[in-house]
């Protein structure tokens, strides 16, 4: 006896494939202050109003310094740039000597469930040039959950994850991993990953008390 399922239950559990809808879609993109790395993403930057998850090997491999041009032309246009549940305190002089305009940033101290509703309430409002967070343990719903609030705000969402992470799927319209020497693409909207890694030399510093 053939039976009837859901249709939000399939797209749930991932059974079925849900395309763009025609006209809904966007291509735009921010650049990332890296020309290796724009030249290396569809579009050139940044996936505009979307989720992008950097995949890390360990702390202090130089994941501020990758979001530091965009942070600094952000908060230099105005736009407010809030960090949720960061790991450290964030070391002022460096952040100053990226071109952080300090007086933009806000930063929300919370974990676990609590850091997820701040970074998805904040991500809705679109009333912020980007939202960075730092997620312990989420899954697949959580992070769907900030894919949709950055395009319902149409603001840049950043997420730092363990690079133990990789193997496991991600809504995130981008994926990269990063360590001390290379950045690899792992999934990108809107073309094909580039099989090479770009070298990642002039990232190694912290920005973290």
């Amino acid at each position: 006896m053939s039976s009837v399922v859901a249709l939000d239950r399939l797209l749930d559990s991932r059974q079925i494939w849900r395309g763009q809808a025609i006209g809904t879609s966007s291509s735009s993109t921010q650049p990332t202050g890296h020309a290796a790395l724009d030249d290396a993403l569809p579009g050139g930057g940044w996936p505009d109003a979307a989720l992008s998850e950097i995949l890390m090997a360990a702390p202090g491999v130089g994941e501020l310094r990758l979001l530091w041009p965009t942070l600094a032309r952000l908060t230099h246009a105005g736009e407010r740039v809030v960090l949720v549940g960061p790991p450290h305190v964030p070391y002022p002089q460096a952040w100053l000597a990226a071109g952080v305009d300090l007086r933009q940033l806000v930063i929300v101290q919370a974990s676990g469930r609590d850091a997820l509703w701040a970074a998805e309430q904040c991500l809705r409002t679109g009333s912020c040039g980007a939202v960075v967070c730092w997620p312990r343990q989420v899954d697949d719903r959580a992070l769907r959950r900030l894919q949709v609030a950055a395009e319902t705000g149409k603001t840049l969402a950043f997420a730092y994850r363990p690079l133990s992470e990789a193997v496991n799927a991600s809504p995130a319209a981008l994926r990269v991993t990063l360590d001390a020497r290379e950045l690899r693409i792992l999934k990108c909207r809107g073309g094909l990953a580039p099989a090479r890694p770009i070298a990642t030399p002039a990232l190694a510093a912290s920005g973290w008390h």
